[in-house]
């Protein structure tokens, strides 16, 4: 993915992801009441997300529809992740994940489940 959105942006993507398609009013509306952001900053980032190439703007009333499917950015971000903080090493993040808490039977099982299925 050749688009850096930056964490202001991501939640205005996360709207869409969850919403689908639906007017910059509405993106609007659920951000000033998850983050108490004004219609004004949500408007800027909107434009600043068609800009980039992340949105898609339509008439009638300003409709938005995301154009980056959401598994591309967490691909994205968690390559990033592993790159800039574990050296590119999958196996120190999950030894850093893994070591933050004692995991149950149940969630041991189902990561073998996964690695498997990646082999």
């Amino acid at each position: 993915m050749d688009i850096k959105l930056f964490d202001a942006e991501l939640k205005v993507m996360g709207v869409l992801w969850n919403e689908g398609v639906c007017p910059a009013r509405h993106v609007a509306e659920v951000l000033k009441d998850e983050y108490g952001w004004n219609i004004n900053t949500t408007y800027t980032l909107i434009k600043r997300c068609i800009k980039k190439g992340a949105i898609e703007r339509s008439e009638p009333n300003f409709m938005c529809r995301a154009l980056i499917p959401k598994e591309e950015v967490q691909e994205a971000e968690t390559n990033e992740l592993i790159n800039k903080i574990y050296d590119g090493s999958v196996d120190k993040l999950f030894t850093a994940l893994l070591s933050r808490k004692k995991l149950s039977a149940e969630q041991i099982e189902k990561l073998n489940q996964i690695v498997k299925e990646m082999a």
